[in-house]
């Protein structure tokens, strides 16, 4: 299993929100810094629509079928993934990191690894699959130090 040495970053990440944290000392006892927030301003899918979904003419006489409205909430969520993979390329290729812990839910995690830079996804030590974004850093740091071995 991977170890959380000194000066790895930890990124804590959902669909609308970002922690960048730095560790500044070991892998047995971690102690995590912010080095940067972001966060999208994504409200509810139904304070982002205009009106009800439309409907069709369907192939039948005098039938119509509904059709989906766009899910802004979603779209938003799909956009802040390109931003993050964008952002840590950037930080990566400034030398900014050398390792990364990511700690995201399942589906973000699965987002990020696909939209990735090889150059992000070869300095990536480990993968926890958690939601933390709303979690204070000492329970981040108990929490990894849970999930990666020292």
């Amino acid at each position: 299993m991977a170890r959380l040495t000194n000066d790895a970053w930890v990124l804590i990440a959902d669909g609308e929100k970002a922690l960048f944290l730095r560790n500044i000392t070991d892998s047995e006892n971690p102690n995590l810094e912010v080095v940067r927030k972001e966060e999208q301003d994504n409200p509810k899918d139904i304070d982002q629509s205009a009106n009800r979904p439309g409907r069709m003419q369907d192939t039948g006489v005098g039938q119509r079928s509904a059709m989906d409205d766009t899910d802004w909430h979603e779209l938003a969520k799909e956009r802040f993934g390109d931003e993050l993979a964008a952002l840590l390329y950037q930080q990566a290729h400034q030398g900014k990191f050398d390792k990364i812990v990511l700690v995201a839910p399942p589906k973000t995690l699965g987002e990020l690894r696909h939209k990735m830079h090889k150059e992000v996804a070869d300095r990536v030590i480990a993968e926890v699959p958690k939601t933390l974004t709303n979690h204070p850093l000492d329970e981040i740091e108990a929490q990894l130090s849970g999930e990666i071995a020292g």
